[in-house]
């Protein structure tokens, strides 16, 4: 079992800041790609980014490449998403996300393919 708590969302305006934590617990982490998804009503889950705990490989959708980073302190156990140049657009609930066995080179975009999930964190970005 692993347990995630999200932390970091919050309203801000178009072209601020904002970085979002998860936490995790529960289990070793050597093999884990921990993802980042956002949810706003009405629409399917989305892949925003994610990121092998073990070399720091990071995946990004297009839609964030170069404004978000994705990135992790192994001896906090906690990864985190970096927002730049924050847009109304990126206005949606942010879910992290871990996959808990990852095949060497492989990219995990769907969400389907994650194990566990934390409880997700409000960003709102006003333009």
């Amino acid at each position: 079992q692993v347990q995630l708590v999200e932390s970091g969302g919050g309203l801000v305006q178009a072209g601020d800041s904002l970085r979002l934590s998860c936490a995790a617990s529960g289990r070793t982490f050597s093999r884990y790609t921990m993802g980042w998804f956002r949810q706003v009503p009405g629409k399917e889950r989305e892949f925003v980014a994610a990121i092998r705990w073990s070399g720091g490989t990071t995946y990004y959708a297009d839609s964030v490449k170069g404004r978000f980073t994705v990135s992790r302190d192994t001896a906090k156990n906690t990864v985190y998403l970096q927002m730049n140049s924050l847009k109304p657009e990126d206005t949606a609930v942010y879910y992290c996300a871990v996959r808990i066995t990852s095949n060497a080179g492989k990219a995990y975009y769907a969400s389907g393919d994650y194990n566990y999930w934390g409880q997700g964190t409000q960003v709102t970005v006003s333009s």
